[in-house]
């Protein structure tokens, strides 16, 4: 009989956890596109949800590996190195809208409410680290479905985010039409200009004892993952084409934010920003305290 060590990578697939965004489209392209689409799937198993769903299936060992907000973190899990969704400055994809006429310093000190997006744990972190910490207001946060209008009916301020956010922004005369003047505060900005380090929202995250299963070394997850970045950011092109179709964006709006707007490598300021990050939203009890970066 054949140890287990003998069974084929199939035997055991890793199970994905993936988003259907556009920001991690150039992470997936082999995953989604030949030639190395049929032999990644003998090695993986994708299926596609919400961001903040993704690290509950992993906890729950429903997934092996998921691109998971940086506030989803656990001990449990190891930060697979080489990817990430992070921005540099601005990012689009997440916007803070403030009904308010005046500046936008004055129109965040005034904001009391804020109807949430709750698709991502990581931005509302960063919401509550924004006002909490850096601004010293607690605004209330009420839960949301991602309807700029009818959000900011209901609260001082909308908080958006992933592909709502974007469309929101094409859509701002109408928006400021419905429900009247609005500031509009990119939070990636606000966390880049008062920490000097860049915006993180998720990175590869992975149950190491689930690639024992698969047979599978860390270092072959590792390149599997950078390599599919790396074509991904190769056809930018290509998924402005296959993207302009799925969500009612400029072609040119897509080509930007895939290839400026979102930074997608785990650099050492990327980490240094996820250890603030988790640091500050510790201090003001938005997190539980993560001291250590679990890395594969």
């Amino acid at each position: 009989m054949p140890q287990s060590s003998q069974l084929p990578k199939s035997s055991h697939p890793v199970r994905v956890a993936a988003i259907n965004f556009l920001n991690p489209a150039p992470l997936m392209w082999d995953f989604e596109h030949p030639p190395l689409a049929a032999k990644l799937a003998e090695r993986y198993t994708l299926h596609y949800t919400k961001p903040a769903l993704c690290a509950d299936e992993l906890l729950a060992g429903r997934a092996d590996l998921g691109l998971i907000p940086i506030a989803s973190l656990t001990p449990d899990l190891a930060i697979v190195p080489g990817c990430a969704i992070a921005s540099l400055d601005r990012v689009r994809s997440i916007q803070l809208i403030v009904k308010s006429k005046s500046k936008e310093s004055e129109a965040l000190e005034a904001v009391r409410t804020i109807a949430a997006d709750t698709a991502s744990r990581s931005s509302l972190a960063y919401a509550e680290i924004l006002f909490r910490k850096f601004l010293g207001t607690h605004p209330a946060f009420v839960q949301h479905p991602a309807d700029p209008v009818a959000m900011l009916r209901q609260a001082d301020a909308a908080l958006l985010i992933g592909d709502p956010a974007l469309l929101a922004l094409e859509a701002r005369e109408q928006i400021e039409q419905a429900v009247g003047p609005c500031q509009w505060i990119d939070l990636a900005h606000e966390w880049t200009t008062r920490t000097l380090l860049p915006w993180v929202a998720a990175v590869w995250a992975v149950r190491p004892e689930a690639l024992s299963l698969g047979h599978m070394a860390p270092a072959e997850l590792t390149d599997d993952l950078i390599l599919s970045r790396d074509h991904g950011l190769a056809h930018i092109d290509d998924l402005v084409r296959q993207w302009t179709p799925r969500i009612p964006v400029p072609a040119e709006t897509i080509r930007h934010y895939l290839s400026r707007n979102i930074h997608y490598r785990l650099d050492s300021d990327c980490v240094q920003a996820i250890e603030l990050f988790r640091r500050y939203a510790a201090e003001i009890d938005a997190l539980p305290a993560l001291p250590n970066l679990r890395f594969l």
